[in-house]
């Protein structure tokens, strides 16, 4: 494997990292897209679907855990909300994670094109900035309702092998009611419940490549931990719509690619 992979790699762990930190997003949305179309524009030697997969629920998983300790300590993590969903998409996740080994590259791309697209709808939908600034300790939630979702979509994003974030987040701000800054938060805590079952599925299927996965992590945990930070002195609706931008980005390229 060349310098030049490995250097792509960092910047682009570094890239997914920050996002992260800042949006709740990254390892999926952000990641699988890159990992999957960059390195032929550059000249670098393609990574395969199953590949990039493992590479990007381990670069969630990392970075989450570096953006996390940023959001608890500004008491932006609910734990109700984290415990109600992080545990449904713990066990359905691996489930799905397991269950990938036998579905090929092109129903998985099908599989994430759909979820990216229902994300992307979802955040196109106006919302109310009010509650934004309020802390975890005021957030009231509807539990049936999250545990319903969490069981549902956790079978899906394990298969894919992302944590969730591009529609865990999208649910929270216009489902659940979530403010933008304690759903970002949460869903970086969520994430690891999700992704810790996703990863150990994919690398007991050897879905992960050790190499390629340290050379994202070089970038991708500090910049988690930064991104999370400047996210915290920005404007939730300036957020909202940077994160509205790329999951719609995202969606229409993973489309055009499978159709055309």
């Amino acid at each position: 494997m060349g310098l030049q992979l490995y250097l792509f790699l960092i910047l682009a762990g570094a890239l997914g990292g920050f996002l992260s930190g800042l949006l709740g997003i990254g390892g999926g949305i952000i990641m699988f897209p890159l990992l999957l179309y960059a390195p032929s524009v550059l000249g670098l030697p393609a990574i395969g679907v199953k590949n990039i997969t493992g590479l990007t629920i381990t670069q969630a998983f990392f970075a989450g855990m570096s953006a996390l300790v940023f959001y608890r300590k500004e008491r932006l993590v609910n734990r109700g909300l984290v415990l109600t969903l992080g545990l449904a998409l713990f066990c359905s996740s691996l489930a799905g994670s397991f269950f990938s080994k036998r579905v090929g590259d092109g129903p998985l791309l099908v599989i994430y094109g759909m979820l990216a697209l229902f994300a992307a709808v979802m955040m196109l939908i106006p919302r109310n900035y009010e509650m934004d600034g309020l802390k975890s300790g005021r957030v009231t939630f509807n539990k049936p309702l999250a545990l319903s979702y969490g069981l549902g979509a956790g079978f899906l994003l394990g298969m894919v092998g992302q944590a969730g974030a591009f529609i865990t987040i999208p649910l929270m701000l216009y489902i659940l009611k979530i403010p933008l800054r304690v759903a970002v938060g949460s869903t970086l805590a969520i994430g690891l419940f999700s992704s810790t079952a996703t990863l150990i599925g994919k690398v007991a299927t050897g879905q992960v490549r050790f190499d390629m996965a340290a050379a994202l992590l070089v970038g991708a945990i500090p910049m988690a931990y930064a991104g999370g930070a400047i996210g915290n002195k920005t404007s939730t609706k300036f957020l909202k719509w940077l994160l509205a931008a790329i999951i719609c980005a995202a969606a229409v390229k993973i489309w055009a690619d499978i159709l055309f």
